[in-house]
């Protein structure tokens, strides 16, 4: 099992982890961010990832299920590790998500995961569209939970970082003139 500073290690390896004034996905803003995609982006480190968070789960599930674009490789890995399908969904253009591309039959069973978690609008978003097809949700995992999502049942996570992040109208990155980078 992996701990969280190996987590941390394999972020900072692959050039990962950032320092400075960052919008996150949610729209908040923060002086640290982690890029998954540059970890993910080497299947040693993805599947070693992904096998720590599926430890995390019962067996049992169906399928795995991650919101695209940062979960589609991150389900992948974790649905390898649990021995089922991995499936993504994708933005609906509305502020929600959307399963086009894959077949669900009602009844069927899944955890939905993320790579990094900040308020859980994405992964909640995710299992909704599961959901909504008929699938019953067995639990929500993320490699790092950014301290500020509640789920329930409970996030399973990797680590659990306390990285600040503010509403934009509030940042006290973005009166002190920092520029506000989007990676």
């Amino acid at each position: 099992m992996l701990r969280a500073m190996d987590v941390l290690s394999l972020y900072r390896e692959a050039g990962a982890y950032f320092e400075g004034h960052f919008l996150l996905a949610s729209g908040r803003h923060s002086p640290k961010f982690l890029q998954s995609a540059l970890v993910l982006q080497h299947p040693p480190k993805a599947e070693r990832l992904g096998a720590a968070l599926a430890a995390l789960f019962p067996t049992g599930a169906d399928f795995v299920i991650g919101p695209a674009l940062g979960g589609v490789v991150l389900a992948h890995t974790v649905a390898r590790s649990l021995g089922c399908r991995a499936i993504f969904a994708e933005k609906d253009g509305h502020g929600g998500m959307l399963l086009h591309r894959f077949p669900i039959t009602p009844g069927e069973r899944f955890i939905a995961v993320e790579d990094v978690v900040t308020t859980g609008g994405s992964l909640r978003q995710t299992i909704a569209a599961a959901e909504a097809a008929g699938a019953v949700c067995l639990g929500a995992g993320a490699l790092i939970d950014r301290g500020q999502a509640v789920f329930t049942p409970p996030l399973q996570t990797l680590i659990r970082l306390e990285f600040p992040s503010y509403p934009a109208e509030g940042c006290p990155l973005c009166r002190a003139g920092l520029p506000l980078e989007q990676l």
